[in-house]
């Protein structure tokens, strides 16, 4: 269990770390951003609002990967188990939506046209990568038991 603890810790930074964190980061940095303004606007305070639910969304995903899927968020160390329980009843991305909630969050909070597009970027990424790799993944590993949750359950929402 430790293993796993720790291969899901590694991932999560290699990962969403890098995607929703050190990118924006970067981009921030390179226009120049206060990183903590001094006074917040409603903008911000939604911004920070969606950042906490979509960090809340990738967390409990990467919880449930770990406890029931037996496996981890990397292509490289795939869960074990079809996990179908928890947010996954609603939507077979949901961790996709955390990070999507949270890149929205930064962007609003920052009020960055540049993190808007970096969004959209990773967005058309994340589609491309689970219609091209996780899906196909998946059909060929749980077969039938994928097929039966695909009819179940919207790809997004």
């Amino acid at each position: 269990m430790l293993s796993l603890l720790l291969r899901n810790l590694l991932f999560t930074i290699l990962q969403p770390g890098v995607v929703a964190g050190l990118f924006p980061y970067l981009i921030l940095r390179r226009r120049g951003y206060e990183l903590v303004p001094d006074a917040w606007s409603v903008a911000q305070c939604v911004g920070a609002m969606l950042m906490v639910v979509g960090f809340s969304i990738m967390v409990a995903c990467i919880l449930r990967f770990a406890t029931e899927g037996k496996g981890t968020l990397s292509p490289l160390d795939p869960t074990k188990k079809l996990v179908v329980r928890g947010l996954y009843r609603y939507s077979r991305n949901p961790m996709y939506v955390g990070v999507m909630i949270l890149l929205t969050g930064e962007a609003l909070f920052w009020w960055s046209p540049a993190l808007a597009w970096y969004a959209a970027v990773v967005f058309v990424g994340f589609n491309l990568f689970i219609l091209l790799h996780e899906e196909p993944r998946l059909r060929r590993e749980f077969g039938e038991e994928y097929e039966m949750y695909v009819q179940q359950v919207r790809r997004w929402f």
